[in-house]
This record gives structure tokens, sequence and C-alpha cells, in this order.
């Protein structure tokens, strides 16, 4: 593989790369179609690195992101890469970790160490999952005590948790997630907030504008109602940005109206 941008990019289009922390299509846009506009300099994009698919090394997983344009990487802990690996792929290439995706792992501490390692900002906490054998009010009182076990250490560390909204059927209202983050009462704690996972059952603009502040870091996807009811649940993500149910514009100018950085 050549270090040209024109082979690298031709190389991503046909080794099943995955934009859909960013991009929800199959197609590669260039770095100059991938603009904020309004929101340029207040939202630094990144890819979660296992999105990157293909028989890679992790520092060309990383040059790759770089030569395309993002502006960091998130990892997640279970995949279990050598941290030092990590840690040379960013030095090598100047590409951020920008944080560490801990999913409903309960140690906390650790994934906040490792945050600290590898110079990222943000762990990703998913607050547990509700079924027939974890009831909503169990898994509520012991997601919380998971965090607010962690929050001290978090703070002396400076590296927010931020709790993402999933498909665990948990925290199903912006205003129950902000009251649930509000009663954790510490700025190490907020939201990873996703705009695609709530367009099932809500509308990703009235949630930005509720939790506001509380929103550390955004996971960008689409979502199509037609889909939904139409082929299936989880065939609803299977639609380019745009083409879905998400209302972009107002999305964005719910941003702009939080002061979302």
């Amino acid at each position: 593989m050549t270090d040209s941008l024109f082979n690298r990019r031709r190389f991503l289009q046909s080794s099943g790369l995955a934009m859909g922390a960013l991009f929800a299509s199959g197609s590669l846009p260039s770095a100059s179609s991938a603009q904020a506009g309004e929101l340029t300099k207040r939202i630094r994009k990144a890819v979660k690195l296992h999105m990157v698919r293909g028989d890679f090394t992790v520092e060309e997983k990383f040059r790759l992101l770089k030569d395309i344009g993002f502006d960091g990487t998130e990892y997640r802990r279970r995949d279990g890469i050598d941290r030092k690996k990590l840690l040379k792929a960013r030095e090598k290439t100047g590409l951020p970790i920008h944080g560490v995706i801990n999913s409903s792992d309960p140690d906390l501490t650790g994934a906040i160490d490792l945050a600290e390692y590898l110079g990222a900002t943000s762990v990703l906490y998913v607050a547990g999952r509700v079924n027939g054998d974890n009831p909503y009010d169990a898994n509520y009182r012991e997601t919380q005590r998971i965090i607010r076990k962690a929050i001290p250490h978090a703070e002396k560390k400076g590296i927010p948790i931020l709790v993402e909204n999933v498909w665990n059927n948990f925290l199903l209202s912006p205003m129950e997630m902000a009251r649930y983050l509000d009663e954790l009462d510490s700025e190490m704690v907020g939201a990873y907030f996703d705009t695609g996972n709530v367009v099932r059952f809500g509308w990703p603009e009235q949630w930005i504008r509720i939790l506001g502040n509380r929103i550390g870091k955004l996971d960008i996807k689409e979502y199509s109602r037609e889909k939904q009811r139409n082929v299936g649940l989880v065939d609803g993500f299977n639609v380019k940005l745009g083409e879905g149910s998400v209302n972009w514009q107002a999305v964005r100018q719910a941003l702009l109206d939080i002061d979302y950085r």
C-alpha cells in the first residue's frame, strides 16, 4: 500500500470500512465534502477504530483515518489491543484517540486510567440493560451506583464519564435521562448523545435541547422510520445520512441553540 492519499481512499473503498459513527452510508466522502457548515470549528469528527475493517495494522488504521480528513478516533476497550500499540500509532500519525468505549463494563476506574494513558478526554458508558431478569428500577439504581463509585476517580483524572442512549430499554426519554444524570451531581458525568438511536421513539432535536450542556459528545447516525415499518427494526439504520427521518437542519439548529462545542 502506498502513502498517496488517492490510493488510500481507493483502498478504503474496497476494504469494507464502515463509517457508522459519522457516515451511515457505505460510500466514502472526501475530506473536502465532510464539512460542518455553521458548526465548523465547533465539532471535530472522528470514527470508532473498530469500524475500520480489513487486514490492517493498528498504525495503518490510524493513518487511513488521518489521510481522509478525520480529527480523531475512539477505542473500544473490549477489543484488547495492546495499549502501547495504540499509543505508538497515535504518536506516529498524529491522530488523537479522543475517547475510550467501555460499553457496560462496570470497571469504570480502569477505563478512566486507560483514557488517561491514551490521552483521551472521555469514557463512554452504556448504563446496563433492562429485561425480564433485570427490572427497570433495579438497573436505574445499580448503574447509578457504579457511576457514583467512579466519580471521585473521574474528577481526579479530569476525564468525564459519558452515558450513551442505546437500545437497552432504558432512559427512554430526554427528561428522564436529564434527571438520571443530574442525580449523579458531578460535572464529570454527562451524555454521549446518539442522534439515530432516538428516532425510533423520539426526535433528536428535542433531546438535544432538553439535555443541553449535559451533552459531552455526539454519535451521528441516521435512521429511517419508513424502513423500520416496512423492512425491520434494525434495518432503519441502513440508510445514508440525509435520506432517513432525522431532521438534520433542526438538529444543527438545536446544537447551535445550546452552544454545543
